[in-house]
């Protein structure tokens, strides 16, 4: 039984590079084609494959709907918190987990520092979207006529003397995090918070929300904050690996 569920499932990424014929398919499987034509007729009741006109066989319309539907369910907050736990565990600053909906980047967990002096925001409230780590990162991922529409439209207050003073440096900044794969706030909100994200990647590549870890500079430096970027970035992909289905669930290092 085990072995003909593999041949079934082996099936799906054969088609998913293409129509195939039934004589395709039993080679790849390595297979007679009398068992191939068996698994192709199941997988085809399951709405999984369909025949087309030409007798060649693709990826059905059930199956698609089936991934879709798997996503809509998907709960990165769910997903995520676990691992921003164990992140604040280790380093004992605030930890943070934002998306980007209808034009706002917004907070949506969030686990707070040990330390007694920390930096103050809530779940649900849009960030600084000209600053903040996590809008960089949730920002440079989209398309660059998106990135550049949304620029031209964005108001650039001076929170402080590091703030994004325009659209054209604010352009740059997106740039550079999407080539980097990482963003800081250092100073740019606030003068004495600072802070470094990391983006949390669905199965298709795409950033699906940022994770960050904020610390004030009475609490630790900029440049000592930064020596945990790799560890953020760790905990990133660990929850993308997990989000997308790419591994098993199990805890960050």
């Amino acid at each position: 039984m085990s072995q003909t569920v593999d041949r079934a499932l082996s099936i799906l990424p054969l088609l998913a590079e293409g129509p195939a014929d039934l004589g395709q398919v039993a080679d790849r499987l390595g297979v007679h084609k009398s068992t191939a034509l068996r698994l192709l007729r199941t997988l085809h009741e399951h709405g999984l494959v369909y025949r087309q006109s030409d007798q060649r066989y693709r990826l059905g319309a059930r199956l698609f709907a089936l991934a879709q539907e798997a996503m809509e369910n998907l709960d990165v907050r769910e997903i995520a918190h676990p691992h921003l736990v164990r992140l604040n565990e280790s380093c004992g600053h605030t930890v943070h987990l934002a998306v980007y909906e209808e034009n706002e980047v917004l907070y949506i967990d969030k686990v707070e520092s040990r330390y007694p002096v920390r930096m103050y925001s809530r779940i649900g409230k849009p960030v600084a979207i000209t600053v903040a780590a996590v809008a960089k990162l949730l920002l440079a991922d989209l398309p660059e006529h998106e990135r550049r529409a949304i620029a031209e439209k964005l108001d650039y207050p001076t929170y402080t003397s590091r703030s994004t003073p325009n659209a054209g440096a604010f352009l740059r900044e997106l740039e550079k995090v999407r080539e980097q794969g990482w963003a800081t706030d250092l100073g740019g909100h606030e003068e004495s918070i600072n802070c470094v994200a990391a983006p949390v990647r669905g199965a298709d590549g795409r950033v699906v929300a940022a994770m960050s870890v904020s610390a004030p500079n009475v609490v630790v430096t900029a440049d000592e904050l930064l020596t945990l970027l790799p560890l953020v970035r760790r905990t990133a992909d660990a929850i993308s690996g997990e989000y997308s289905g790419r591994t098993p669930v199990k805890g960050t290092e």
